[in-house]
């Protein structure tokens, strides 16, 4: 039994451009940027203190049901920073096949734009202030932890402003297809 694959041929304008690679490589580095401090809480939720003092750990709650929350808030991190890949690749453009009813539908630039946009802006109000991280205290930690996860969450400031970034890049490309 053969089977014959399917081609489509989209007329030139439907032809989506190459994102710009410097958003390429943006895409791909803010999945890393949300890495350390997931980890980090993995590491908490395997019932290591990661800085925190004894009472310090304990006054956070995280056991039983704190451990699930916390173990979904880092793959939601995670699988949220991933999501950034659709602005460069193929399957943010077209819905892939495999997906019913939907599948091989163009994606909609309002449907892309205004959730990364609005991400961007909630991520960048939302993390900025950890730059200020070591000017407020952190009761309940060690010095020594206090730095470590100063450190580890202070990539996450660059987020919100790489996804406005690729956002706008992608805007544009895509604007740029219509006839």
């Amino acid at each position: 039994m053969t089977t014959t694959k399917r081609t489509i041929t989209r007329p030139a304008a439907d032809v989506p451009s190459a994102p710009p690679r410097w958003a390429v490589r943006t895409a791909h580095i803010i999945p890393l940027l949300t890495l350390p401090s997931g980890l980090w809480r993995l590491w908490l939720a395997g019932g290591h203190r990661g800085g925190y003092t004894e009472a310090g750990y304990e006054a956070m709650g995280i056991d039983g049901w704190g451990t699930v929350y916390v173990i979904g808030l880092s793959v939601a991190v995670e699988a949220a920073a991933l999501l950034t890949l659709g602005l460069v690749r193929p399957w943010g453009e077209r819905v892939p096949e495999w997906i019913p009813v939907l599948g091989g539908r163009r994606v909609a630039v309002r449907a892309a734009v205004v959730p990364a946009a609005a991400g961007a802006v909630a991520l960048t109000v939302l993390w900025s202030p950890f730059v200020l991280w070591w000017t407020v205290p952190h009761h309940g930690m060690t010095d020594t932890g206090n730095l470590v996860a100063g450190l580890l969450y202070l990539p996450l400031v660059a987020w919100g402003p790489l996804l406005g970034a690729v956002t706008l890049s992608y805007h544009r490309r895509r604007r740029a297809e219509r006839p």
